[in-house]
């Protein structure tokens, strides 16, 4: 995607965060942006933001591990703008928790409800209206997509799900004009950590990291915004980019540095 101007994206998980940063990030560059969240009342508070930035926006609350309110997403997008140019599936939850310590594993399907079907159920909504547009999908996992990571065991598993379909998805649709852009951030300052799921399936209601020493979401938003325009993968740290690199030669040493990463919550 060379340019946004013009260009309709629509982007889950837009309320605060990753999502949040990527709209205000978007806005100036004369994008037509459509965002869904949950939390309604922080959506409009983007979305009036990106209004003052410049872009055209619609505010679309909904819950994308619900199929039926993916295609409404879609829909509603299609019919405001007329026509779908990027795909951004970034909504997400995780979770903070050694596995022997879990006691309500329905953690496990809300991981995959929301991080890896959510995804699923919108591209699909979307895909006739990018294959129109000749578009992009943009797909936020995670580090934690590429390698294990400890206390993280589900949230690791739907970023894998999340990174092996859209990599597969990618080789289907060669030839399409639409093209793929994975992205996995290292730990990123956000509200997400704040509501990590614990052990007995409720919000932590802090989060565990060392904030001060993480990536703040408006760097990452800055770095997804590039990568947009020309890249297949975007690993966004260097331990992250040696780290894929050692894991062919160096498994070992690889877990031992996320084992480290999480001890020191950064």
């Amino acid at each position: 995607m060379d340019t946004f101007a013009g260009k309709t994206v629509l982007i889950t998980g837009a309320s605060e965060g990753i999502g949040r940063a990527l709209a205000l990030a978007l806005a100036p560059h004369g994008a037509c942006l459509a965002l869904n969240a949950r939390n309604a009342a922080h959506l409009e508070e983007t979305a009036r933001e990106c209004a003052a930035r410049g872009a055209q926006v619609l505010a679309l609350p909904g819950d994308v591990s619900r199929q039926a309110e993916c295609t409404l997403l879609a829909s509603r997008t299609a019919q405001r703008f007329g026509r779908i140019d990027a795909l951004v599936n970034n909504a997400g939850i995780t979770m903070w928790s050694r596995f022997d310590a879990v006691s309500d594993f329905s953690v496990f399907e809300r991981l995959l409800a929301v991080n890896y079907l959510g995804a699923v159920y919108l591209t699909a909504a979307a895909l006739p209206h990018l294959r129109e547009s000749r578009g992009l999908i943009v797909a936020v996992a995670s580090l934690a997509g590429l390698t294990g990571v400890p206390e993280r065991t589900g949230y690791a598993a739907s970023k894998h799900a999340l990174v092996g379909f859209f990599e597969s998805l990618r080789i289907e649709l060669r030839g399409s004009g639409v093209d793929i852009t994975i992205v996995a951030p290292d730990f990123v300052r956000s509200e997400l950590h704040r509501r990590a799921i614990g052990p007995d399936g409720r919000s932590l209601g802090q989060s565990p990291m060392q904030e001060p020493h993480i990536m703040t979401a408006q760097q990452c938003a800055q770095l997804i915004v590039a990568a947009m325009r020309r890249r297949r993968l975007l690993i966004t740290s260097t331990r992250g980019r040696l780290g894929r690199c050692a894991r062919l030669i160096a498994p070992g040493l690889v877990d031992a540095g996320a084992a480290r990463a999480i001890r020191k919550r950064r």
